[in-house]
């Protein structure tokens, strides 16, 4: 049994990714299988984690338990191994409760010091607002985290900063958290918003809720990154509203980022997202060609290696208005340099591209994103993204958008829950159904092959 589930925790990792498998069916074990009835019992820690994943996973267990047991169509019986009265107060709990995280690895006993080790883990001593180069796309938003440091919870509370990944967001909020943490005794906590959500439900699991209340009563500065990932998440909002709420008109500094503006983020209820607009809002722009050939030439001085102006300009052009991959550029070249001892010259980091087969932009063409697929698709079919992503059953849309699922799922290492939430919230299996169909179909349509086939040279034309 726990080989076959150990199996089956493999397959939904390749499609909805690790965090519905750490977060949910970890929880959950595989008791039981009776192949003359075609029925399996699985045991849940409590009601909770069993009505969510019944209501949100049981066709996928169905399909994947019955392709492992050799069987079609199984019926799956989910049992808890606590009373039904303790799952329904979580429930309620997690609706009502007016604080929510807590981690389940903290101890009774010892809360205040496994706290103090979390959050020195969670603030990055790298970052500081001395390796952060300034240019015209970051200004504002560089001297608004720097003002908040003078003296947290009185200017700029809330501060939100937003812009596409990449662009120094985390680096900024890690450098107010450095920063206050030198000049104030101050109990700095930074989470990213993927991983608040996963402690609230770990938190539900295992009967945490009300026991963490006291831990956010204890931060004077909370810094979240990326706050899109709440998005349609009814229960982790209303509990970080709460916790909003309390830290505010206690003072406290609240320092935020996202990937767009506040009222572009759908899914957002409108009191949170008032209350996330309510301070100063400023947003990251992509760098100029100054700003990233700045930028390198930092990285390269706290590697101890002085970078011309010529070397940083040549990989400062090579495609990408994303500072992480833009450095990433930059540590292959010096790597090279060292391991064949040859000082950092242009025809050293030239002969490096040429041996990855990248000239110019090429690179990031081939590592496609959602973004570059979808362009691509929208550019040869003439229909807009938010058709696309629409409800429309048209037959060509439909065959379209999963031509578009497909090569999603080819080209990116993203799962296919992702996938579904981009392409307008849909459930995995409706992507994995997609997948499937055009699989299928591309061995015997040679109409289909030949519009995947154009597709994909644009979408990689090397």
């Amino acid at each position: 049994m726990s080989e076959i589930w150990q199996d089956f925790l493999d397959i939904i990792r390749k499609e909805m990714g690790s965090r519905v498998v750490e977060t949910w069916f970890k929880a959950i074990s595989l008791d039981q299988w009776d192949m003359n009835s075609r029925r399996v019992y699985l045991v849940a820690p409590n009601a909770f984690v069993r009505d969510w994943v019944q209501k949100n996973y049981m066709g996928a267990i169905r399909l994947h338990l019955g392709r492992l047991l050799n069987v079609q169509d199984p019926t799956v019986f989910i049992e808890t191994t606590s009373k039904e009265s303790q799952g329904a107060h979580e429930k309620q709990d997690a609706a009502t409760s007016a604080i929510s995280i807590v981690p389940a690895c903290v101890a009774q006993g010892k809360k205040t010091a496994v706290v103090k080790k979390r959050n020195k883990q969670y603030i990055n001593k790298v970052y500081s607002f001395d390796t952060f180069v300034v240019g015209p796309s970051n200004s504002l938003a560089y001297a608004a985290a720097h003002a908040v440091t003078e003296n947290p919870g009185t200017l700029y509370n809330p501060l939100l900063m937003y812009g596409k990944s990449g662009l120094g967001k985390t680096h900024l909020l890690h450098s107010i958290g450095n920063q206050i943490k030198v000049r104030f005794d101050h109990n700095v906590l930074y989470q990213t918003a993927d991983r608040f959500v996963t402690e609230f439900i770990n938190a539900i699991r295992f009967n945490k809720v009300h026991s963490f209340k006291q831990r956010y009563q204890k931060i004077d500065v909370l810094l979240i990154d990326d706050m899109q990932f709440i998005s349609k998440k009814e229960h982790t909002q209303e509990a970080f509203f709460h916790i909003f709420n309390s830290l505010y008109e206690a003072g406290k500094q609240l320092v935020f980022t996202s990937d767009t503006y506040p009222d572009d983020i759908e899914g957002i209820a409108v009191r949170l997202r008032s209350r996330l607009s309510s301070g100063l809002v400023t947003d990251i722009d992509q760098p100029g060609i100054e700003t990233k050939i700045a930028i390198l030439k930092k990285k390269a001085l706290l590697n101890n290696e002085n970078l011309d102006d010529d070397v940083a300009h040549f990989i400062a052009m090579q495609g990408s208005d994303n500072i992480r991959e833009l450095e990433g550029l930059l540590i292959r070249v010096m790597a090279f340099g060292s391991l064949t001892k040859q000082p950092l010259s242009l025809d050293l980091a030239k002969r490096v591209f040429a041996r990855a087969g990248t000239t110019q932009s090429t690179q990031y063409q081939r590592q496609a994103d959602f973004s570059s697929i979808m362009s691509q698709i929208t550019k040869q079919t003439g229909y807009s993204f938010q058709e696309l992503c629409s409800k429309s059953r048209s037959k060509d849309i439909v065959q379209t958008r999963q031509i578009a699922m497909f090569l999603m799922k080819k080209y990116t290492e993203k799962s296919l829950r992702d996938i579904g939430i981009f392409l307008g919230g849909r459930d995995h299996s409706t992507v994995m159904h997609g997948v499937s169909k055009i699989e299928e179909q591309l061995s015997s349509h040679e109409g289909l092959k030949e519009r995947v086939r154009v597709l994909e040279a644009a979408i990689s034309p090397v």
